[in-house]
């Protein structure tokens, strides 16, 4: 498996952690990178998948501690990825000069709706990019609340264009409640803004790869009789056995 830039902060903020963060299901024995029960670790069947854009995450307070996030899942799948831990009065300098440098093309991900400058709206996301540039994407992982809070207090993402997608289905998200069923997971919006960029394979890799998460996360939530034979890996490493491999 690889080791990406999630489970480096991952490992960086349990270091300087004076106490530890008990999160929902803190009782169970999870693998450190990601994060189900040892026994049903599913790191060796991590997806091989080329790509053409890379992804950032701005991650709210403590959320990279929860084992039911699900942005560690874009960057398994997304070779080039970045994660950066958000502070309002202190934002890390490499990522504004990501956001700054000339061979990247970042995009942000929010709700339209949002946005006090219409203007930076994409229509039409596919056509918007400078060839030369490659589509950075970045994404506020958080609850919705922790999103919108880093979202009006980030001055730096103020001048950036903004892709907003119109979610077609409900949130299959049930690791955590949300207060609203359209408010997808930050996996499942990634699937649709990969899908409007034209990373297809790249799109329905993580969609998959976000079901076996799912389906092997509840495996150790005792109020629920799992199904044991794990048809969505199943299915996963059907669709993803390649011949070169």
């Amino acid at each position: 498996m690889r080791i990406h830039a999630f489970h480096h902060l991952y490992q960086q903020r349990l270091s300087l952690s004076t106490r530890v963060f008990n999160a929902r299901g803190s009782k169970v024995e999870r693998c450190p990178y990601c994060q189900v029960a040892t026994q049903y670790c599913v790191c060796a069947h991590q997806p091989d998948v080329d790509s053409d854009v890379a992804v950032m995450l701005i991650m709210s307070e403590n959320e990279v501690f929860k084992p039911s996030n699900t942005g560690r899942l874009i960057l398994d799948t997304i070779k080039e990825g970045y994660v950066f831990q958000w502070s309002r009065t202190e934002p890390d300098p490499e990522m504004l000069a990501l956001l700054k440098h000339p061979e990247y093309q970042p995009i942000l991900v929010f709700p339209a709706e949002y946005a006090d400058d219409q203007t930076r709206v994409l229509s039409q996301p596919i056509e918007c990019f400078n060839n030369q540039k490659k589509p950075l994407i970045v994404l506020l992982d958080g609850s919705w609340r922790e999103a919108r809070r880093i979202f009006r207090k980030s001055p730096y993402l103020d001048g950036l264009p903004i892709l907003s997608i119109q979610p077609q289905t409900i949130s299959q998200y049930i690791m955590r409640k949300s207060e609203n069923e359209q408010h997808l997971s930050t996996a499942e919006v990634a699937v649709l803004v990969l899908q409007q960029l034209g990373e297809i394979e790249a799109s329905n890799v993580l969609d998959g790869w976000f079901r076996v998460f799912r389906e092997t996360y509840l495996l150790s939530k005792t109020r629920l009789k799992p199904d044991l034979t794990r048809p969505e890996l199943k299915r996963f490493l059907i669709e993803n056995t390649h011949s070169d491999h």
